[in-house]
């Protein structure tokens, strides 16, 4: 019972996978992403924090926060100093699904940090609070580079890139990764991909399943085989303030969703520290049983 209880011990332990969905082009699917990957991971008994910093709050909103529910409590009062993560964090109303929300006032914390003390580290210093009491930390960041996506990529271990299926998407996500190199080298050195999801696709479309085949082929197994499609159901489900896990769970968007949330688990923690925590203490308890 001891062992057994070490092992939940040692399992609750375990930081937090901090991971930025950006893209710097606008239009890809980047807070759709955000909203239902976020609600997928804590429909497979994850614990899920999404932190919203766009300044037009979609990801709020997508998730039925009401702007009356959190009006000083917001990403921006976080970040200027004003309140603490444990008083900005909010229930949704999915299970192991909590968020920190966002409001046209983020926009002014671009000017209002522009001389504060480690600005750019602001959500990072937040973050790393609470970090041990999540699975995963997913901040949707807005398509621009600003001080609001500098502390979003400073804060994170990782960045995951929504790509959508067309021509010119590519060019913003060439625009994304000279951006991370170059924090990388002077904020984040710890910074690195997460993968790419292909959004948008269409199956109708030849350019879709082109700009499929030459982004498997240059970046290989950095791309989700989760590939999601252009679907009704996930226009729809942000108007009725839920993911599409809530409000369709059969439709192929959900379904697609899942699949990448279960890819991305698998990636993360699949292989790595769960199951190395689950073996150490079973060596302990076979050398004791050999006494």
């Amino acid at each position: 019972m001891k062992l057994k209880f070490h092992v939940e011990q040692m399992k609750e332990m375990v930081m937090a996978r901090i991971i930025c969905v950006a893209n710097q082009k606008g239009g890809v699917g980047k807070t759709t992403t955000s909203v239902n990957l976020a609600a997928a991971l804590a429909n497979l008994d994850k614990k899920v924090l999404l932190v919203d910093m766009d300044p037009q709050g979609n990801a709020s909103s997508g998730l039925g926060m009401k702007k009356h529910e959190f009006q000083d409590r917001t990403v921006y009062n976080l970040l200027i100093g004003e309140k603490s993560v444990e008083e900005c964090r909010l229930q949704t109303s999915l299970p192991n699904l909590d968020i920190i929300t966002a409001t046209p006032d983020l926009v002014g914390a671009e000017i209002e940090l522009v001389d504060a003390e480690r600005r750019e580290m602001r959500l990072k210093d937040a973050l790393s609070t609470i970090k041990d009491e999540y699975h995963y930390i997913l901040i949707d960041c807005p398509p621009s580079l600003g001080l609001i996506t500098l502390n979003s990529l400073s804060a994170a271990n990782t960045f995951l890139v929504p790509l959508q299926c067309e021509y010119f998407a590519l060019e913003g996500l060439s625009q994304l990764l000279n951006t991370a190199g170059l924090i990388k080298k002077g904020l984040n050195t710890e910074l690195k991909i997460e993968g790419i999801v292909l959004t948008m696709f269409d199956v109708r479309n030849n350019l879709s399943h082109q700009v499929v085949s030459e982004i498997q082929t240059h970046f290989s197994d950095k791309v989700f085989q989760a590939i999601i499609p252009r679907n009704v159901r996930l226009s729809e489900a942000p108007s009725y303030g839920q993911s599409i896990i809530q409000y369709d769970p059969k439709s192929i968007g959900a379904i697609r969703y899942m699949e990448l949330a279960k890819e991305l688990d698998d990636k993360v923690y699949g292989a790595s520290e769960y199951s190395r925590l689950s073996e150490e203490p079973k060596l302990e308890l076979e050398r004791d049983a050999n006494v």
